[in-house]
């Protein structure tokens, strides 16, 4: 359960470290504090963030997936979120895979909608489990809210270092056009044979959207560092989140923010006796948001595009049809073969990493 006793992470594997930036900072718009932003989102694109508020948020959603994943199997079953690419809803284990093998995954998650959590009880997208809707407007809501504060905050600070006129990231993720952004809780079981915690519970990937804001209590989310070539566990701080970017201020960026690679595993030692909890609030751009350099708007993004001629920055893809090839290729259901896996590919560099 996500509220019980858990060991400590071991101190005998390969970490790699992140900055620890501090949010109350950052928003009051201290400067060294946000150059350190700006440093982690363009080296590694991963660091932890501290003094965010959202703790009492992060535990009721913890415990709203708790309860989600303890109802009936046939009865989440009805909310499965389908193989037509769209995210929204329950995804059992083994509906994915994670490599061009077509090996499955072993995680089950729920997605909810921001647009349905701010709109309810009226439905945007779809309906959800009634343990869902029994804590929509009093925990999954407000913790919504909290990770687009929280996103609003980064993605303002990132426009500015980029040379962008105001609002230019920010009206990208409009809050009033629809888009994929979505709170996820995750849950992977305990490792029950010692082979089994050598099979990557998600497999290496990029994040489809903008942001992640990110909350684990054990162990498994690993990074592949820009010029590494061995996987390193990220460790988990009480009370920090974990941010990262994704693919889509990536290419906006013109490759200036990194979208890295990373993967999740079972957690390192003892801790993989135990059920492994995680929870994200993953910000995507509005659905009819083109994913292209701004190159237009900003000289610095037009030069990081001019030093990569082997980099495509113009996808000619939306938001959402960006989104939804790559949950949609990811389904074991639509899998003809590796070409498949291929397709459900984002901004990774390094598609043979296993």
């Amino acid at each position: 359960m996500p509220g019980s006793t858990l060991p400590p992470f071991p101190n005998d594997v390969r970490t790699h470290p992140l900055l620890i930036i501090d949010y109350e900072l950052i928003k009051a718009g201290d400067v060294e504090e946000v150059n350190r932003l700006w440093e982690a989102a363009t080296t590694i694109g991963f660091w932890y963030l501290k003094n965010h508020g959202a703790d009492q948020e992060v535990s009721e959603m913890f415990d709203m997936g708790a309860e989600t994943m303890a109802l009936p199997f046939e009865e989440l079953m009805t909310f499965e979120q389908g193989d037509n690419g769209r995210s929204f809803g329950y995804k059992k284990a083994g509906a994915n895979a994670i490599d061009a093998a077509g090996t499955l995954d072993s995680v089950e998650f729920l997605n909810v909608s921001k647009d349905d959590a701010l709109a309810y009880p009226h439905v945007i997208h779809r309906t959800y489990p009634s343990t869902v809707n029994a804590r929509m407007e009093n925990t999954i809501a407000p913790f919504s809210r909290k990770g687009l504060e929280v996103t609003y905050v980064v993605l303002n600070i990132l426009n500015d270092k980029l040379g962008l006129p105001k609002g230019t990231l920010e009206s990208l993720h409009d809050m009033g056009e629809h888009s994929g952004s979505e709170t996820r809780c995750i849950r992977n079981p305990p490792v029950q044979i010692k082979e089994a915690a050598k099979i990557p519970a998600l497999g290496a990937h990029t994040d489809f959207g903008s942001l992640s804001f990110l909350h684990n209590r054990l162990g498994g989310l690993q990074v592949l560092p820009p010029g590494h070539e061995e996987w390193s566990y990220i460790r988990p701080i009480p009370g920090h989140a974990v941010c990262n970017i994704g693919d889509a201020l990536s290419l906006f960026s013109g490759g200036v923010l990194q979208s890295n690679i990373h993967r999740v595993v079972a957690p390192p030692g003892v801790q993989a006796e135990y059920e492994r909890w995680s929870l994200v609030f993953f910000t995507r751009p509005g659905n009819s948001k083109v994913l292209r350099a701004l190159v237009e708007s900003s000289h610095i993004i037009a030069d990081a595009v001019k030093k990569r001629p082997d980099k495509n920055f113009e996808t000619g893809s939306t938001s959402a049809e960006w989104f939804a090839r790559r949950i949609k290729n990811q389904r074991i259901n639509n899998r003809l073969g590796p070409e498949t896996w291929a397709r459900s590919r984002g901004t990774e560099h390094t598609p043979t990493v296993v």
